[in-house]
């Protein structure tokens, strides 16, 4: 928890959260470099033992259902077709077509342009349509381009905007051009959530992940994510351990609570089963749920949908058991 003079509190000025802290750009920064240092050999170590926890058949078996439930299905290639969009939209409402009480994904998420078929797919599921913008994966554009991207994904239906921050000017320190880009990107998504998107293997240190975490939040994200899972460096344990403890100091803090999602590089079961427990032993149960957790990852559901069939049967299909994405 911040304890410099510039903390927040619940009410802030006139009545706005943090606005004091986003004053000015120097009000910012010192709030944000007031943010205790990160430790590292601690936090890495702390993640580590949480990932040995032992799960038993019970447990397992209602872990992987909820895992399922929080995947965000996604396709973001260049060679995204309508069908793909349709293929991986009838796989997220029924992701094991010889059971149905298979739950189904949280979401699909695509770019702005198969917002609408990925929508008229999903008509009547639950399932979320979800769509990246601000010029995603880099974000390097104007901000008048940027917003006309999560204007489109909006206007065609999405649920929810994926959008990622300037990278470049985190790292430069300019704090207060990030703040006022999530705000723009917020005010234009009107009623759909936005997560924002940190890139976190670009960030360097986890002292600029605890800051990033800090600023997504005061600008009003409601989910804040790791990665785009375009680089080399995505969703550790660690990084999102360290996430984790942001969101869960900050609903201490503002009584606002704000979703989580990893990204990238999670492929097993046994992967989401670490990142669960680092869930449940961090921020707690209150985000055991796909409206606070998700989880970026495609291949993850194909693996968890082998073990859930495992589970079931006691005999394991391989990988022509299921879908090729």
């Amino acid at each position: 928890m911040p304890t410099t003079s510039s903390s927040p509190t619940a009410s802030g000025v006139g009545g706005t959260p943090f606005a004091d802290v986003t004053a000015s750009h120097s009000t910012l920064r010192r709030f944000l470099h007031g943010l205790p240092g990160v430790d590292a050999v601690g936090l890495e170590g702390r993640a580590s033992s949480l990932g040995t926890r032992s799960i038993k058949t019970t447990a397992k078996a209602y872990a992987i259902d909820l895992a399922i439930s929080m995947i965000d299905l996604t396709t973001l290639e260049g060679a995204d077709t309508p069908g793909k969009v349709r293929a991986l939209a009838a796989k997220a409402v029924n992701p094991d077509p010889t059971d149905r009480s298979t739950p189904r994904t949280a979401a699909v998420c695509v770019y702005p342009d198969m917002v609408a078929t990925a929508k008229e797919a999903l008509k009547g599921s639950g399932v979320k349509v979800a769509s990246v913008a601000t010029a995603f994966p880099a974000g390097r554009a104007a901000l008048d381009v940027k917003l006309a991207d999560v204007r489109d994904a909006v206007a065609a239906g999405a649920d929810e905007i994926d959008m990622v921050i300037d990278r470049g000017a985190f790292l430069a320190g300019d704090y207060m051009k990030v703040y006022e880009e999530i705000r723009a990107v917020k005010e234009v998504s009107g009623s759909a959530r936005l997560k924002v998107i940190f890139e976190t293997g670009e960030l360097s240190t986890y002292d600029n992940i605890r800051r990033a975490s800090w600023l997504g939040m005061i600008a009003g994200a409601d989910f804040i994510k790791t990665s785009t899972g375009k680089v080399a460096v995505n969703a550790t344990p660690a990084n999102t351990l360290l996430m984790l403890q942001a969101v869960r100091d900050f609903r201490e803090q503002t009584g606002v609570q704000v979703g989580v999602k990893p990204a990238g590089g999670i492929r097993t079961s046994k992967d989401a089963i670490k990142f669960l427990v680092l869930v449940n032993e961090t921020a707690g149960e209150d985000w055991l749920d796909n409206h606070w957790f998700r989880f970026g990852a495609s291949s993850l559901l194909n693996d968890l949908l082998m073990q859930r069939q495992k589970l079931a049967t006691g005999r394991y299909s391989g990988p022509d058991y299921v879908t090729v994405d």
